[in-house]
């Protein structure tokens, strides 16, 4: 067997990018060997309960790796978009970038960005396209009930996820599969897809493929209203949303004026049990049996406010809730 020459990858690269998924992609690009001349990344935030001022896990990688970072505020206009954009057109001994990867950088780019790379940039996007363009492709892909998901990486253009896409890969999405376990899943699978793609660019046979007009769903922002349960949805329904708000913003209920964050659902079928939705079935050591619209949802783990995940028969025993009690209403004393 003779042994295959290791790739001289030569593309210099930038890279924009900000939480956790996108730390990934940048750990593997790096890992690789491509040179990475300059990372974009969101400024640092408040986070944590001393709300301490953090920086983004993508600039902490670059800075253990000696990468130039900017943090500008917006790419759009003043000072701070003027800067960026001649760090792009300079980055390579005075020379633009050959491609701009971005990953869940969390800016829009104006078309002067856009066009500053010598090849364009390139956009990781945790979903089949045209299927879940936008912010929350991960969560809105369970939450829908869809059975396989992926990742595109795609040539960005103005239009919010509507490039051609370059190359893609899916993979199957589990029935217990959370928005933490799916992001993790498909973190790993964009960096190592990205790493295919570059090497498929350096070699000029990277394919270049118009998304379908047909298909088309977009993946809207989740906000923490959404994270309230409505017990007349059936247990199907909600199993999903359990899954698809966890960990952000966590599906929530009531109980006594105390705000629960519910977890590990499971739908169950308990012939001759029936309550109205809401209604507390069982508390026993296998969880909190619900009656839902239609079906029964078993909830395995509960969160109090403040608190942290615990076996949910052990939650409901200290807050006096058991069968007959309706999650959803608060109790007056």
């Amino acid at each position: 067997m003779i042994a295959q020459t290791p790739m001289n990858r030569t593309l210099n690269v930038g890279f924009a990018g900000t939480p956790e998924f996108a730390r990934v992609a940048l750990q593997k690009l790096i890992a690789a060997g491509y040179p990475v001349h300059l990372v974009l990344t969101q400024p640092d935030r408040p986070a944590g309960r001393g709300m301490k001022l953090q920086a983004s896990p993508v600039k902490q990688l670059a800075l253990q790796h000696g990468i130039s970072v900017m943090q500008p505020l917006s790419l759009k206009k003043g000072e701070d978009a003027g800067h960026a954009l001649q760090a792009l057109k300079t980055a390579v001994h005075g020379q633009p970038l050959d491609v701009l990867i971005v990953a869940a950088y969390g800016l829009i780019l104006p078309q002067s960005v856009l066009d500053a790379p010598r090849l364009g940039c390139l956009n990781i996007h945790g979903s089949l396209l045209p299927r879940w363009r936008g912010a929350a492709p991960i969560q809105r892909c369970i939450e829908a009930g869809d059975t396989e998901t992926g990742v595109c990486i795609m040539q960005m253009e103005a239009g919010l996820d509507t490039g051609p896409v370059r190359l893609w890969r899916a993979l199957p999405i589990e029935p217990t599969d959370t928005t933490s376990t799916l992001h993790d899943k498909l973190a790993e699978l964009g960096g190592d897809l990205l790493v295919e793609a570059l090497d498929s660019l350096q070699a000029e046979t990277l394919p270049l493929v118009p998304q379908p007009e047909v298909g088309v769903t977009y993946a809207e922002k989740i906000t923490k209203a959404e994270g309230v349960i409505n017990w007349t949805r059936s247990a199907v329904e909600l199993q999903r949303t359990l899954r698809a708000f966890d960990p952000f913003p966590g599906a929530n209920t009531v109980w006594g004026g105390d705000p629960l964050k519910c977890f590990d659902p499971e739908t169950v079928v308990l012939a001759g049990l029936m309550g109205k939705p809401g209604e507390v079935l069982s508390v026993d050591s296998n969880g909190l049996e619900v009656q839902c619209g239609q079906g029964v949802l078993r909830i395995r783990t509960l969160q109090k406010a403040g608190g942290k995940r615990q076996p949910a028969q052990q939650v409901a025993q200290a807050l006096g809730l058991q069968a007959g009690n309706h999650l959803g209403e608060t109790v007056s004393n």
